[in-house]
């Protein structure tokens, strides 16, 4: 397939220039029929106001990836008028941040996809919505809404903190954890698993090989039917899938030191693999196909592993040799239609101190945010315009 330039179109540029691509016309191939590249979306702003109220003048189908973290419940105090957080009690926490997703679902496009970046706390009484000391359980409380209002959870991610703060308790375990929970509009959605696999450590080796293509016969009515999907993945002599492996759901990421006036700040590599997987980089504008860059791997060889004592069970894999296997991400494969390509739209609608923008600039996205707060909105718009001029 034959390669060529991107031709971007942003909001401030010409729009008119779409029209003979069909830009209002096309439908998704992925997702249900509504409008994939609708125009008059509002690109790298920062709208100041409520996010609830500020998102009902968006279009419809219009936001490609949202990645957000919402104020955490009776935690922290942001001093503006209307802000969510100092409810009376978790229920009314939920039942606020459940109005703000009702046009976060509206705003999404069909294909597109929710990440929700949340904390816990402990009750100090019961009013709070739990007995004195019991955890609220807040992050539950409110997926379990979004999931009745029709939202489809596909994931929950824990985002390990190995450096997190230290806590004086003495009668249960500190919290060294939150929580990322995704989720979609439909069953049919982007998501690029190539752009966020890690390289495998080590080969396969020879070990004896099970019949998996068959169900076990201890299966219950929602395990997984066949067991093969691993083998299957493995070609003679691979680890497993070619291009690497699922990170998997627990992702260790050290909190973020931001020495900025807003404190509750999370951490850019916490945000890059929900962009990269499920915010295109490029989309056509003629057929709406998001386009993705190629993945190819190396193998370097590092020597000779060592055997040690043969373990008893003839089942655990051993190996004689060690390597790297280093991933290389190529060019964005065109999807062959010659029209003009826009960059997928990341949003935040509790932008804080705008890292999602920063990232998502990092990674040639656009980005949209807002923000209850005068300040915060300065404050982010010049981290966001330093981090381009330090990039």
């Amino acid at each position: 397939m034959s390669k060529r330039a991107i031709t971007t179109i942003r909001k401030d540029q010409e729009w008119e220039k779409l029209r003979p691509f069909g830009y209002c016309r096309a439908l998704p191939k992925v997702g249900i029929g509504e409008p994939a590249l609708p125009t008059g979306v509002p690109r790298r702003q920062i709208l100041l106001g409520d996010a609830t109220e500020r998102l009902r003048i968006l279009p419809s189908a219009s936001i490609d990836c949202i990645v957000t973290s919402p104020p955490y419940y009776a935690l922290r105090d942001y001093g503006v008028d209307g802000q969510i957080g100092l409810e009376d009690n978790v229920t009314a926490w939920v039942k606020a941040l459940s109005d703000t997703f009702k046009e976060i679902f509206r705003v999404l496009k069909p294909a597109g996809s929710l990440w929700i970046n949340l904390g816990d706390s402990f009750s100090r009484h019961p009013r709070y919505g739990a007995p004195s000391k019991g955890m609220l359980c807040a992050p539950e409380r409110l997926l379990l809404s979004l999931a009745d209002a029709g939202w489809l959870v596909r994931g929950k991610v824990i985002w390990s903190k190995p450096n997190g703060l230290p806590n004086s308790v003495l009668d249960r375990p500190n919290l060294n954890y939150e929580v990322v929970y995704f989720l979609t509009r439909s069953p049919r959605y982007f998501f690029d698993l190539d752009a966020i696999r890690q390289p495998h450590r080590s080969a396969a080796a020879r070990r004896h090989v099970q019949d998996t293509t068959r169900t076990p016969k201890w299966a219950g009515p929602l395990a997984a039917g066949s067991q093969d999907g691993l083998h299957r993945a493995r070609p003679a002599g691979q680890p497993g899938h070619l291009l690497g492996k699922n990170p998997g759901s627990v992702w260790e990421v050290p909190t973020f030191p931001y020495r900025g006036q807003h404190f509750a700040t999370f951490p850019p590599r916490l945000i890059r693999r929900p962009i990269l997987a499920t915010c295109p980089e490029a989309i056509c504008t003629s057929c709406g196909i998001p386009w993705r860059r190629a993945v190819t791997v190396e193998r370097v060889p590092v020597g000779s592993a060592a055997m040690g004592t043969r373990p008893r069970d003839p089942h655990v894999m051993r190996f004689r040799d060690r390597w790297h296997t280093v991933r290389q991400v190529g060019d964005l494969v065109p999807c062959g239609c010659q029209a003009v390509t826009v960059p997928g739209i990341v949003m935040d609608p509790f932008m804080g101190a705008g890292t999602v923008a920063v990232v998502a600039e990092q990674l040639k996205r656009d980005w949209l945010g807002v923000e209850i707060s005068a300040s915060f909105r300065d404050l982010a718009m010049a981290r966001i315009k330093a981090a381009r001029v330090g990039s």
